[in-house]
């Protein structure tokens, strides 16, 4: 009877199938949510590319206005190199003036002019610089190298010292840090840039005698790499302090407002330490101000250096500039401002690239 029920109970039973052999997909490996991931990095990628495309087209007719408007204010200057070489009696044949006035294309109406300019430049052909005896490319070249290294160490000197002291400024709000942040940031923005460069030369150069007075380097080359970091504190110092100070206030309210977001309190309600959220959560918002603001002070930045070069006496495009425009040596005067367009439309750019990867939420269009 047990062996009746126990066959009858096997029979009832249905048979299972076996289960099939494990197969190993690559895919399988990646969580659920790792192509939606990657999908979503690859569109990232590339509105990226079509905001870059856009932004280069958009360049081309902003960078023919840029020309036509400074050829135009270029032309109302009052005086030419012509006439000052006739003042300084460089020049004094009136048949060598007049074949000098047909050479650069003076005789022709400023309509051709300008049209003769913007064919040049689609070939790359900035002009011909009398002052240098050289192509107007190949002069602000040998000058470029100078005032990238000064607008760079400034920069960076800005913006480290800029977001630390907003940053200490907001975590130590209505305290004594907060009050010394505050006067410091509002001394060197209202000081202006060549007073500055004076008073550090006065201290630091004459009084105490730690730095040179100006210059690249020593007379006669020689001292390498170290020689030049040494003559390059006191413009940086000068340069980059009235952006830090500009920096340091907008961080600081940035700061102070992100830091009542509602991300921000959650993090606080989960444990976080307040370095973490700080860190992790608000300075990384808080700095699309600082970002928007470095990308529209380029120019300014370049600006900027002309006065600091001069006072500092240092090789570069301000000093290049300022020596056109006294010598009325105005293809370099035009090159130099087409350069200095151009180092805009890339910053701008560069900046609506860097609104990105700060805050993905941002949506290019």
């Amino acid at each position: 009877m047990a062996g009746e029920l126990k066959e009858a109970g096997s029979t009832a039973t249905p048979t299972v199938p076996p289960a099939p052999a494990a197969v190993f997909h690559p895919s399988a490996a990646l969580p659920r949510s790792a192509p939606a991931r990657v999908k979503g990095g690859s569109s990232r990628r590339v509105a990226a590319l079509k905001l870059l495309r856009r932004r280069l087209i958009q360049a081309v007719p902003l960078m023919l206005g840029v020309v036509v408007i400074n050829f135009g204010l270029i032309q109302l200057a009052p005086g030419s190199f012509l006439e000052l070489m006739t003042a300084e009696n460089q020049v004094s044949d009136p048949a060598t003036i007049e074949l000098l006035r047909k050479t650069y294309g003076l005789e022709d109406p400023v309509w051709m002019q300008l049209l003769k300019y913007i064919w040049a430049l689609l070939q790359f052909d900035f002009g011909f610089s009398y002052r240098q005896n050289m192509p107007v490319i190949q002069a602000i070249w040998m000058h470029l190298p100078a005032t990238l290294l000064l607008m760079v160490s400034s920069i960076t000197l800005a913006v480290s010292v800029g977001v630390a002291a907003g940053v200490v400024a907001s975590m130590k709000v209505r305290t004594f840090w907060d009050s010394l942040v505050s006067v410091a940031a509002m001394f060197f923005y209202a000081a202006p840039s060549f007073w500055l460069g004076i008073m550090l030369i006065v201290l630091f150069a004459v009084k105490l005698g730690w730095l040179p007075v100006g210059g690249m380097m020593k007379i006669g080359g020689g001292g390498g790499v170290l020689d030049i970091l040494h003559h390059l504190i006191l413009p940086t110092l000068a340069l980059g302090l009235f952006y830090a100070a500009t920096y340091t206030r907008v961080m600081r309210s940035s700061m102070l407002e992100v830091a009542q977001a509602d991300f921000v309190r959650t993090a606080r309600a989960k444990g976080l330490s307040r370095n973490k959220v700080t860190i992790n959560h608000v300075l990384r918002n808080a700095l699309l101000p600082v970002v928007t603001i470095l990308g529209v002070q380029m120019g300014t930045v370049l600006a900027g250096s002309v006065v600091i070069e001069s006072v500092f006496s240092w090789p570069g495009i301000g000093s290049l500039l300022f020596d056109s425009v006294s010598s009325r040596n105005y293809p370099v005067v035009l090159g130099i401002m087409v350069l200095g367009s151009l180092v805009v439309i890339a910053a701008n750019i560069t900046v609506d690239l860097v609104y990105m990867w700060l805050d993905p939420r941002i949506e290019i269009r």
